[in-house]
């Protein structure tokens, strides 16, 4: 028996980040945590020797940051601007004074090493953040650990190794991927990419779906299961990875390739076809957003604006709060690109202890805390900051400003009130802006949604965001694994409650859409279009399968679809009648069977 037929066969799964089925070599860049050795009781003298060598490696970190920046700035790529902009952001990290002043004090103190000093202020960041109860914010922990993992590396005097090393297209494996990793990666070279560690809303995952190259994360051993060389299946869409696959699997998965590849096509018949169903009902479809890069997408879908742009990634892994241009500059750049359609600019939707790398305030329960609107109206400062941001941007596109977790009028009223003082300031001052800026509240709460009609009356639109909405109306943490069976986008209870929404918005004449994970699920999609929805936001990859299943259903069917389902009695009868409903509506491929 051969070297070759002695490898085991192994299937893994993992995060689906970014869709796509390959065939190819598996190429390991190791990105693991480099370990340190650990010197201590040293002497005043070397201490100062310590502090000396942990700030050249701080330089060394921010002169090959500074090499790939300019990289970036030299390829024609036009997804190449927010490549920059997280690689400038990984600067701020290496400039953050809380980083640099624990280390030096952890070195003189405990009169250690630089790596180990350095390595002991990581885990003490890690485990803060880890207490976060936002997915996105926590994703950002990412970023501090690449950041630190370059010094370490800088100062233990090993090399760097990189994407751009690569001379034959592979399935790049690594612990996890940098943004400066990303950023060299040429598509065609990396067919692939798998880590052991991110989610959905890393910044490795996000890069991934902008590049358009299949990628699983959160595959907790993928590094210690592969070899470079091994030959590797990939599903970008289910999250499977099979290891040194048999040839009768290979034949299996080439076949669904090709059937991926004229499923691609298919969809893009759709691109430049209106979306609406086969009886009129137009239907809205947007992307949703947490940097500019991804509008590219977006128009590449046939998207018709933003939906929702999450304004978070401005606050993040960075010493100071962004000032008032740079929320301008930011907008303004989304609003230009995806002219003549609308942008739906979502107001911080973040908690005081998550804003800034050195604030390590914390809550008992930051999901029920102060966080989202909750924080804009008690730190006003910021949030006017924000809107003059946001209002200025209007004056050179459409723009709509949303506001997170309204939970009662009380909240919306004081929302818009900032928003005129802000007007009213800007107006003084001869700043040009839209005087009828539309403002819409996020539906996220149960106690809004049971409101709804009232909040209609004061909103010029309303967005669900059904992640928060099940999360809440469920009480369940959707990111405990103990729990996670009870997370149910079918649930009668939240299709009644969205139900209840629609109806309401529809009564009161104002646009009704939702930015959560549903919108972008064709049979979820059908269920929200037959309860109402007129506009599904969802990541750009789905627009168009999406738009695909729209024009291939009567709205009055999907009505009368969803008259029945809200009165079945489970989650689980819901999905079995849906699915049986499907092949009837729609002649669905399922290119991954």
């Amino acid at each position: 028996m051969t070297a070759e037929e002695k490898k085991q066969v192994a299937l893994l799964k993992g995060t689906g980040v970014s869709p796509g089925i390959v065939i190819g070599k598996a190429y390991i860049l190791e990105r693991g945590m480099p370990e340190p050795a650990h010197f201590c009781y040293l002497k005043a003298s070397e201490t100062e020797g310590e502090i000396e060598r942990f700030k050249n490696a701080l330089k060394e970190s921010r002169e090959q940051l500074k090499g790939i920046k300019k990289k970036v700035e030299a390829a024609a790529d036009g997804r190449g601007k927010e490549h920059i902009r997280i690689i400038d952001a990984h600067l701020m990290i290496l400039k953050d004074d809380m980083l640099i002043n624990d280390t030096i004090k952890v070195i003189r103190q405990e009169r250690v090493n630089a790596e180990w000093a350095l390595s002991k202020v990581l885990k003490d960041l890690m485990q803060f953040f880890g207490k976060i109860d936002d997915e996105y914010l926590r994703s950002r922990s990412f970023d501090i650990e690449h950041i630190v993992n370059r010094v370490l590396v800088n100062l233990m005097g090993k090399r760097h190794e990189s994407v751009a090393d690569l001379n034959a297209p592979s399935v790049v494996v690594s612990h996890d991927l940098t943004p400066a990793d990303t950023a060299q990666m040429v598509k065609g070279t990396v067919l692939a990419f798998l880590t052991d560690v991110g989610g959905a809303t890393s910044h490795t995952a996000i890069m991934a779906r902008s590049l358009e190259i299949p990628a699983i994360v959160g595959l907790e051993s993928i590094t210690r299961s592969v070899e470079t060389g091994d030959t590797v299946i990939i599903d970008g869409t289910t999250g499977t990875v099979i290891i040194n696959p048999s040839e009768s699997v290979i034949d299996v998965y080439m076949k669904r390739q090709e059937r991926y590849k004229v499923y691609g096509r298919e969809l893009f018949h759709y691109k430049d076809l209106p979306s609406e169903t086969k009886d009129g009902r137009r239907i809205r479809l947007m992307g949703n957003i947490e940097m500019a890069d991804e509008i590219t997408s977006i128009a590449e879908h046939g998207g018709e604006g933003v939906g929702l742009y999450r304004t978070e990634f401005l606050f993040m892994n960075r010493a100071q709060l962004p000032t008032e241009n740079e929320h301008f500059q930011a907008y303004k750049q989304v609003v230009r690109k995806i002219s003549p359609h609308p942008a739906i600019i979502r107001t911080l939707d973040v908690g005081g202890d998550k804003l800034l790398l050195g604030d390590k305030n914390e809550e008992i329960n930051p999901a029920l805390g102060l966080r989202a609107i909750r924080f804009c109206l008690k730190n006003t400062d910021i949030f006017k900051t924000q809107l003059r941001g946001i209002l200025r941007a209007s004056a050179t596109g459409k723009v709509k400003v949303l506001f997170p977790m309204i939970s009662g009028i009380d909240e919306l009223r004081l929302s818009k009130a900032i928003l005129e003082e802000a007007k009213a300031e800007l107006k003084a001052e001869g700043k040009p802006f839209d005087t009828n800026i539309e403002v819409g509240a996020m539906i996220e709460i149960p106690s809004a949604a049971i409101i709804a009609d009232l909040i209609c009356k004061e909103a010029d639109f309303i967005s669900i965001g059904t992640n928060d909405l099940l999360q809440y109306t469920l009480a369940i943490d959707r990111v405990n694994e103990h729990v996670a069976y009870l997370y149910e986008p079918m649930h009668p209870a939240v299709l009644r409650i969205i139900k209840s929404v629609a109806d309401a918005a529809q009564a009161a004449g104002v646009s009704v859409g939702v930015c959560g994970e549903m919108a972008g699920e064709p049979a979820y999609a059908l269920i929200l279009i037959g309860l109402g929805i007129d506009q599904l936001s969802m990541n750009a990859n789905s627009i168009l399968k999406v738009k695909r299943l729209v024009r291939s259903v009567n709205y009055a069917e999907a009505k009368k679809i969803c008259r029945h389902i809200v009165n079945l009695s489970t989650a689980r009868d819901v999905e079995q009648y849906i699915n049986a409903k499907l092949p009837e509506l729609h002649r669905k491929e399922e290119f991954w069977v």
